[in-house]
């Protein structure tokens, strides 16, 4: 199992989700700006998984 994915992650996963892993493991750099400090936590209240 190469991305250590269960079988519905991977065909639940978005063409960018997956050309962002692809892109990892040929050891490009990501594209776009990482998220600031306090970003990923607005987003999970936002979108909370529940």
């Amino acid at each position: 199992m190469l991305f250590c994915w269960r079988p519905a992650d991977f065909w639940a996963a978005t063409p960018a989700e997956l050309a962002a892993i692809f892109a990892a493991m040929r050891g490009e750099e990501p594209e776009g700006d990482p998220l600031a400090p306090g970003d990923f936590a607005r987003l999970m209240e936002q979108y909370p998984d529940g």
